[in-house]
């Protein structure tokens, strides 16, 4: 297996070779004909002789940068254990989008016409809202890794995601903080100029409803926005149970702490977006004591984690976070679907990726349901001690 990552500005690669590797096209466009991702025997069996291409849209720089360069690391060791393995090779592309939707169009363009067999990607909704109908119309399957707005997969029957929709984590996050904390009062607030953060908050309305949870305020603010203490004053002077936001880390870290400097001492319940280690690390003691939903927490002892939790230690010195995890499990699935027929081209990727069903990884036991979403295990964390936990 061949591992290259290259910037949009520049195709400086550092070339990781595991194994042995060809070219191939799967169905609308490429190099080479889809018979070479073909091969013999089946599952742990079976052998393909030419290489797998995959291309992957990361943002491992700008806003997002943070999520982007958790995903590189799962994808890249998933890619180190899936060449040990063998049989099938797999050529992984990684390029940086610089969450930018406009430069994840351009390299969606880019993958599709280099003939590859499968996408990853890209890291946020916005981009895959606008740069997955590319995919769509040439017929390339597509796997969202951290696409969690409400409508992607309804781009096509060509989109997937083994990322939770915040409409699947947010009811039950919701419903446990509502028990613990006998919420009946609150205050929400969120960036209403990013899709992913709209998405979260809508259901993060409707789960509110659903628990009667009174919402006596709705405050919005721009993506980009770092400074909120005159919005949390406002909120503050609704005197709320708890503060519920639908935010990306980089708005996330100062909400959290700002409001703490404020004395505001309530919960605050946070989306998909607050899943990251640097909530802890630059918020600080400000952060204990968040909530938030999350599609995996490093505690989960089953087999598949407990070993991808050593060895990401052992490879970086430090625990993965979910966005590693969703990477990781990624490829994982994306090998098990080309195993199952033992075939890589697009069509036979795209059948066998809607058939995935109580698949054991990281995630927990994982199935692809009728509109090509994730199903697996929801849970619900709390910062505690400068780490997630489980909120029971």
């Amino acid at each position: 297996m061949r591992v290259s990552f290259s910037t949009a500005a520049a195709a400086t690669a550092a070339v990781l070779v595991l194994a042995s590797c060809g070219s191939g096209d799967g169905g609308g466009g490429g190099t080479a004909a889809s018979g070479e991702l073909a091969g013999e025997g089946t599952g742990d069996s079976c052998t393909i002789e030419g290489e797998v291409p995959i291309g992957a849209v990361l943002s491992l720089t700008g806003a997002a940068a943070s999520y982007g360069e958790s995903q590189q690391r799962g994808l890249e060791l998933a890619a180190a254990q899936l060449a040990e393995k063998g049989g099938v090779t797999y050529d992984l592309r990684i390029e940086d989008d610089q969450t930018d939707p406009r430069q994840g169009i351009t390299l969606f363009d880019q993958f599709v016409n280099d003939g590859v067999s499968l996408i990853i990607g890209p890291t946020l909704s916005n981009a895959a809202v606008q740069a997955d109908p590319i995919a769509q119309e040439a017929g390339v399957p597509v796997l969202g890794i951290s696409n969690t707005a409400a409508g992607v997969t309804e781009i096509g029957d060509y989109i997937f995601r083994n990322s939770l929709t915040e409409q699947a984590v947010i009811p039950q996050t919701i419903a446990t903080a509502t028990e613990e904390f006998g919420l009946q009062d609150v205050v929400v607030m969120y960036s209403n100029d990013d899709a992913f953060t709209e998405s979260g908050y809508q259901a993060f309305a409707a789960a509110l409803e659903e628990q009667g949870v009174t919402v006596s305020e709705t405050i919005t603010f721009s993506k980009a926005d770092t400074d909120f203490r005159a919005l949390l004053t406002q909120a503050q002077q609704s005197d709320p149970d708890a503060i519920v936001v639908s935010a990306l880390i980089e708005a996330a870290i100062p909400l959290v702490t700002q409001a703490r400097e404020l004395g505001i001492d309530v919960p605050i319940i946070g989306g998909n977006g607050f899943n990251n280690p640097r909530l802890m690390a630059d918020a600080g003691q400000a952060a204990e004591g968040v909530v938030v939903g999350a599609a995996w927490n490093s505690a989960s002892d089953n087999p598949e984690n407990t070993a991808f939790l050593a060895d990401f230690e052992a490879e970086h010195g430090a625990q993965p976070d979910q966005f590693a995890a969703q990477a990781y499990a990624g490829l994982m699935l994306v090998d098990q679907a080309v195993r199952a027929n033992c075939a890589a081209d697009r069509e036979s990727l795209k059948q066998a990726l809607g058939e995935l069903e109580n698949v054991p990884t990281v995630l927990g036991e994982f199935s692809i349901d009728e509109n090509r979403d994730a199903v697996h295990p929801a849970v619900v964390q709390v910062v505690r001690d400068g780490t997630f936990a489980v909120l029971e």
